[in-house]
């Protein structure tokens, strides 16, 4: 009995030696020291020996039962770490390979109009005022001399959240908000930029959703800073229910030079803006005396400028984040 445990042993260090992976270890371990293996049957005999031999045996048999599994936990952490170094080793970093470039990303071209006539009145003394996207019927219309039956609001077919709350369609509530809050007293200056909503046809120069500036400023000042020190302004008579006069405003074209292309439809002037002076109803109803205050006030829509500025034939293009578009408004690095 003794002759075949240590037959046994040697058989099973050798099978352990040159065992390649976890799985063939787990069958050598079950195949000598599972229940059904070779030494337990051992141990089941034992029962036939004397009492002077059964000590010595069992002690035999523990001390081969020990080393086969130290064999077996050693040979475990040395495959253990032989997968870690193979893995170390396939996932390892060249470091002499190029970087892969990191997309840095940059202003939206309304963004940058925004801010380009942000930065062009407050430079003139003027403040910026913004105010809410979901405004209140009387601010967008009533406080601007468009009460309900007013024929002017069906031009503004909006989107309404309740009879008398609706996405508002021009940014000239903050006008009225900012007379309201000035109390009768003047002057007072301020640029109204902001998103505002009407019901529209999206096509290639709408859109149900635009952005709207009402500039209180110099138009020939703000024509020459955007599109250049020789453009000229024009004025054409028109009707807004918060301004009284009203007008159209004209820049002579920057492309032909006033004589006549097909951005300017051969007239050599492009429509920016409307504009007016405001209206006696709308100081009235904001607490200012129409008699001691007077006022002029100009809405246009950035996007309007933009596609003049930038060349760009199609608003949706704006609001459908193309990266190929907004690629380029890069700002070139140096």
């Amino acid at each position: 009995m003794e002759d075949k445990l240590k037959e046994l042993q040697a058989e099973a260090l050798t099978r352990i030696e040159n065992s390649n992976d976890m799985k063939e270890l787990n069958e050598i371990r079950i195949a000598y020291l599972g229940k059904k293996g070779p030494i337990t049957e051992v141990l089941k005999g034992m029962g036939k020996l004397s009492a002077e031999e059964r000590p010595k045996m069992g002690a035999l048999v523990n001390v081969i039962r020990d080393e086969i599994t130290s064999h077996i936990e050693a040979k475990q952490k040395a495959l253990e770490e032989a997968l870690v170094h193979e893995k170390i080793a396939s996932e390892t970093i060249d470091i002499t390979l190029p970087g892969r470039p990191v997309s840095v990303g940059n202003h939206h071209p309304l963004t940058r109009v925004v801010e380009e006539i942000e930065d062009l009145f407050i430079g003139m003394g003027y403040t910026v005022e913004e105010g809410p996207e979901v405004e209140n019927d009387y601010y967008n219309f009533e406080a601007l001399n468009l009460p309900k039956d007013h024929p002017a609001r069906d031009m503004q077919d909006s989107f309404y959240i309740t009879e008398e709350t609706l996405l508002r369609t021009q940014t000239s509530p903050m006008q009225a908000r900012t007379l309201e809050k000035h109390k009768g007293k003047g002057p007072v200056k301020i640029i109204c930029p902001g998103k505002v909503y009407r019901r529209d046809n999206d096509d290639a120069t709408h859109s149900h959703q635009f952005m709207l500036s009402d500039l209180i400023g110099t138009l020939e000042v703000f024509a020459k800073k955007m599109f250049g020190e020789d453009r000229e302004i024009r004025l054409r008579p028109s009707f807004f229910p918060f301004t009284e006069p009203s007008v159209e405003v004209d820049i002579s074209c920057f492309i032909c030079k006033g004589a006549g292309c097909s951005v300017c439809k051969k007239t050599g002037w492009i429509e920016i803006l409307g504009a007016g002076m405001v209206h006696p109803n709308v100081l009235e109803m904001s607490g200012f005396d129409s008699k001691k205050y007077s006022g002029f006030a100009f809405g246009m829509g950035p996007e309007r400028i933009a596609m003049l500025k930038y060349g760009i034939d199609d608003i949706r293009h704006f609001y459908t984040n193309d990266v190929r578009f907004l690629k380029q408004f890069s700002v070139p690095e140096y």
